[in-house]
């Protein structure tokens, strides 16, 4: 579906010169790492003070259970793809989720309408990068063979631990 949304003829919404539509067809076309979800607890706290406009997240939104407050979701939310655990809430909530087809229709230059993104560096891999991991200064997670907790010896013994033989 994301091929047909950037790939439609062109419509009115894609002939205007507004710089919010430059900015979605970019998204659209953006991997998707670089597409990273968003959860309903930031579009609350995002939104708060902004009723009557329209919230645009390229990308996934998920549920949060650890948002107590349902009546914060009384929004319009526009998205590639919703969590059924997260529609449910909004729509209980007065809200309601649409698709970037509509939100054409509604607002082709992108008037009222708050274009949102998730953080990108949440990604785990990013714990990994940076100065190499046991020299100085570094604070990269290192790759472990059999890692999350799975084998307790593993790059633990001689040179790591004070007790056996030296620390480096």
């Amino acid at each position: 579906s994301l091929n047909l949304l950037a790939n439609l003829p062109p419509s009115p919404p894609r002939r205007t010169e507004a710089k919010f539509n430059k900015v979605v067809l970019k998204r659209l076309f953006m991997s998707r790492a670089n597409r990273p979800p968003v959860s309903i607890a930031k579009l609350a706290k995002e939104m708060k003070g902004k009723e009557g406009k329209t919230c645009v997240v390229v990308g996934t939104i998920t549920n949060d259970v650890r948002l107590l407050d349902d009546s914060t979701l009384k929004f319009t939310v526009c998205c590639l793809r919703c969590v059924d655990s997260a529609r449910a809430r909004i729509v209980a909530a007065g809200g309601e989720v649409i698709t970037f087809d509509q939100l054409a229709l509604r607002a082709p230059t992108g008037s009222n309408c708050v274009l949102l993104r998730g953080v990108l560096k949440s990604r785990e891999v990013y714990k990994h990068f940076g100065k190499a991991p046991g020299v100085p200064n570094s604070s990269a997670k290192p790759y472990v063979r059999g890692g999350n907790g799975k084998n307790r010896k593993i790059e633990s013994a001689r040179g790591r631990r004070k007790t056996c033989g030296y620390k480096v």
